[in-house]
């Protein structure tokens, strides 16, 4: 069985990779994501590269194989899962999941996963809107790219319904809760920019200003 570490590792060159269309992770962002020194990265790519579940070429970064994305998709599907158990069962908020999850996701068997997303009803999205990859560990859910953008590019008068949040940092997620911008939710546009680097929203009954840049890590489709 893979360890936890090199659990962590492939699903880490898999969330950065897969952010860049799918151009090779360097040692500096896989460091810089798990908190390591660079030298700690390059030891263990070799170990990935030994294992042939990560090619690693000098100066050129590092990408999956075939394995090593099974292995990452079937990492992340455990953590997706268990974020949304946790918060439909034991009534844990969404900015406390990721946490928990992180623990737990090396910690639970893939016939238990399978059975917590029998009991879910096959979701195909965490509380955060990322989609859960697929029993068989191969792909996501197929999903039309066109249907989301970042509410940062949303122009004013028009309406929207949050689908995804980049930035999951529980400081963030508690500020969005707060503002009644959690997952699905629904609002409209009233002014972007309107001035002073901000945009204004309408959610509900309540107006919000939202800065640009916070706005842009927020993923919207047609309300």
């Amino acid at each position: 069985m893979p360890s936890l570490t090199v659990e962590n590792y492939v699903k880490t060159i898999w969330q950065i990779t897969s952010t860049q269309d799918g151009r090779a992770a360097s040692t500096g962002q896989i460091a810089t994501s798990l908190g390591v020194a660079p030298g700690t990265v390059t030891s263990m790519l070799k170990t990935l590269d030994a294992a042939r579940l990560a090619t690693h070429r000098r100066y050129e970064g590092v990408a999956l194989t075939r394995a090593g994305r099974m292995l990452a998709l079937r990492v992340i599907r455990r953590h997706r899962l268990i974020e949304l158990f946790l918060l439909r069962t034991l009534d844990m908020t969404w900015d406390e999941v990721h946490d928990e999850a992180e623990h737990l996701e090396h910690a639970v068997s893939d016939l238990l996963v399978d059975r917590i997303d029998a009991y879910l009803g096959h979701p195909e999205v965490d509380p955060h809107g990322d989609p859960i990859p697929r029993a068989d560990a191969q792909s996501l859910p197929a999903a039309d790219e066109a249907a989301t953008r970042p509410l940062a590019e949303c122009a004013a008068g028009s309406s929207f319904r949050l689908a995804r949040v980049l930035d999951q940092s529980p400081p963030f997620l508690r500020y969005l809760t707060e503002s009644g911008l959690e997952l699905n939710a629904t609002g409209a546009v009233e002014r972007n920019p309107d001035g002073a680097g901000l945009m204004r929203i309408r959610v509900g009954d309540r107006r919000l200003s939202l800065a640009i840049d916070a706005a842009g890590k927020l993923l919207v489709g047609e309300a």
